[in-house]
């Protein structure tokens, strides 16, 4: 196995960083690999925003109701970006753009290019020997975060990435089985999805009891069925379409 595969699979979220801050090379270093992550049509429909001042840092941690969102080694937002793609259109070629700015496929283009750019940026940065987490209870108040980068429109703030130095060295958290998410030719059949389930659960219920702190008594499924059933950030939706996404 290759150091690239060991890294990701060694990927834990860290929620403790040391009091170091990262250095320019090791930001550059990370946001080049952000900047090599594939992309819809060359489109490269994000943007980073990297979050030095620490004012605006604690507006995000207050929002996030998160500490090491304040206290990490650097902190980067991923945003869903295509105003920068549409800057130079005049008036009657924005007028014929709009419309395509606004549909739902350009919406998942942008968010998919962000995440795919974030994620090579946090393996990037965890094969640099620096641990991450990532943020996404930024949205718990979007509005605030757009207002307080002064995001311009046809860019929405997604998520946040805290890197640092760790300062605690957390277990891995088990992971779906390979057969519950990757299926050949068709979709699993329900009572072999669910088989896989009832296994991972037992797995889980094991992870919880045995872990070295937060012990509890849970489970996977029980876990999803409270998630989704509580209603959450129901101000996105009409905030992402405020921002001229995701309307048609």
């Amino acid at each position: 196995m290759n150091s690239t595969i060991e890294t990701i699979l060694q990927h834990r979220s860290i929620r403790k960083f040391k009091a170091e801050k990262l250095g320019d090379e090791q930001i550059n270093t990370i946001v080049d690999a952000a900047s090599r992550a594939s992309t819809s049509s060359y489109m490269m429909a994000f943007s980073i925003i990297g979050v030095k001042d620490q004012r605006k840092k604690k507006i995000l941690a207050e929002i996030s109701n998160q500490p090491y969102v304040q206290e990490n080694g650097h902190l980067l937002l991923f945003c869903a970006d295509l105003y920068r793609n549409s800057i130079h259109a005049d008036d009657k070629q924005y007028e014929s753009m709009l419309p395509n700015l606004e549909n739902t496929e350009h919406f998942l283009v942008a968010s998919i290019d962000a995440a795919l750019a974030a994620q090579n940026a946090a393996i990037a940065a965890e094969s640099l020997g620096l641990g991450i987490c990532y943020i996404g209870s930024i949205r718990n108040n979007i509005q605030l975060v757009n207002d307080t980068f002064d995001l311009p429109q046809h860019v929405i703030p997604l998520f946040g990435l805290a890197i640092g130095v760790p300062n605690h060295s957390p277990e891995t958290k088990p992971r779906l089985p390979k057969e519950a998410f990757y299926f050949e030719d068709n979709y699993v059949d329900k009572s072999k999805l669910g088989t896989e389930l009832e296994e991972f659960d037992q797995t889980i219920k094991q992870y919880y009891e045995n872990r070295s702190s937060n012990k509890r008594i849970d489970s996977w499924t029980k876990q999803m069925v409270r998630v989704l059933s509580n209603e959450k950030r129901t101000d996105v939706g009409p905030f992402i379409q405020s921002k001229q996404y995701n309307r048609r």
